[in-house]
């Protein structure tokens, strides 16, 4: 899953230039699940948080709760819906 390591690496170069230092991620475990061959690449401490489920928050831990643009929001359930719709029309064989 390229994209998703890309957009994490997006929302993480997005927070660098607001002036953040971003350090953490909070993962749910199916986010975890499918990126967890990047995630050790990236240098942010990650913690498991089930209720997060396909989601995960990429913050500055200095700032997270205080002002909203020290985290960012990811979710891997878009990117495993177009995999089936894929895997859905190649069924088709047209």
């Amino acid at each position: 899953m390229k994209e998703i390591g890309d957009v994490v690496v997006r929302a993480i170069e997005e927070l660098k230039n607001e002036g953040m230092n971003p350090d953490i991620m909070l993962a749910g475990p199916g986010f975890i699940e499918h990126t967890k061959e990047f995630l050790t690449s990236l240098g942010l401490r990650i913690y498991r948080i089930e209720e997060l489920g396909y989601d995960a928050v990429v913050a500055d831990s200095a700032y997270l709760g205080q002002i909203k643009k020290a985290s960012r929001r990811i979710s891997v359930e878009p990117f495993l819906e177009e995999k089936r719709v894929w895997e859905e029309i190649e069924k088709l064989d047209v």
